[in-house]
């Protein structure tokens, strides 16, 4: 198989579109969250394997010693792809409460806004917004959203698999992240906006991540998706976690699905939290 397909491939599973999952409602024990968490330390000891995510970002501390280089600054490179997950994939700051063990397969867990919103806020909204098999996005909902970037000379596309191109099959990557909490407030920030892209010093951008919502934690991992939690991946990533939710209009955000340059129509599972050290890097204060 080309390095092309294989990374896209890779990379695919690692989004996760949950095929494998059971049902929307089902939850599992926390004994399948054990083996799983098993699974993945046997199956990634001694092989070599990079520092993984998402982690707790309050937490520095991490064994993985596997060091790369901190890709540059996002403004300096090249936005290539933004999805967003159903509850956050990270823990920490404003999003610390657990939303259960799911099915196992990414659903219907994750961690929530730790914090409270408002009977309006939380107000029902006729309709489904970016519906699948596994449910939709709702008032009250916390979203982890993904602005991804390459050091490919690349354009924003589907999947990460976007990251790439023949010209160069290893470019550093960044994840820009942002979690958001789903609100009834048309005066709650527009999820289109957030997510507007145009190039900008010979560049692709997302022009209006919020610089408001804390110092951004920025460690070395991994990508991410349920499609690893029994697996190591094997690509290096740099993020930047910030630790403050902001509220988004889920008017928006069921306009941003019904059509976008990412083809994005729902949310992604999440991959368990990372929790075995030997799979983290160390967090540099």
């Amino acid at each position: 198989m080309k390095t092309t397909k294989l990374c896209i491939l890779a990379l695919a599973v690692s989004a996760s579109f949950g095929a494998m999952a059971k049902s929307a409602h089902e939850t599992v024990s926390d004994k399948v969250i054990a083996e799983q968490r098993q699974e993945l330390a046997e199956n990634t000891e001694g092989e070599g394997f990079g520092p993984q995510s998402p982690r707790d970002i309050d937490s520095a501390a991490g064994n993985n010693t596997l060091t790369f280089n901190a890709a540059p600054k996002y403004t300096e490179m090249n936005l290539c792809n933004i999805h967003f997950h159903k509850n956050a994939e990270h823990k920490g700051g404003e999003f610390t409460k657990y939303a259960g063990n799911g099915d196992g397969h990414g659903y219907q867990s994750g961690f929530k806004y730790s914090g409270q919103l408002t009977a309006a806020e939380l107000a029902p909204v006729k309709g489904e917004i970016c519906p699948s098999k596994h449910g939709d996005v709702q008032p009250g909902d916390t979203i982890e959203v993904h602005y991804v970037h390459s050091t490919a000379q690349v354009e924003p596309g589907e999947t990460l698999g976007a990251c790439f191109n023949d010209a160069n099959k290893n470019p550093q990557l960044r994840v820009e992240t942002q979690v958001y909490v789903v609100v009834n407030d048309t005066t709650a920030l527009d999820f289109e906006e957030l997510n507007e892209h145009e190039k900008k010093d010979g560049v692709h951008q997302a022009i209006n991540i919020p610089n408001n919502t804390g110092k951004p934690i920025q460690y070395a991992g991994s990508t991410t998706g349920p499609g690893y939690n029994e697996e190591g991946s094997p690509f290096q990533v740099t993020w930047s976690v910030r630790p403050k939710i902001a509220k988004v209009n889920i008017a928006t955000v069921g306009e941003w699905c019904e059509g976008n340059d990412f083809d994005e129509d729902h949310a992604h599972g999440v991959r368990n939290l990372v929790v075995n050290k030997d799979l983290l890097s160390e967090i540099e204060k």
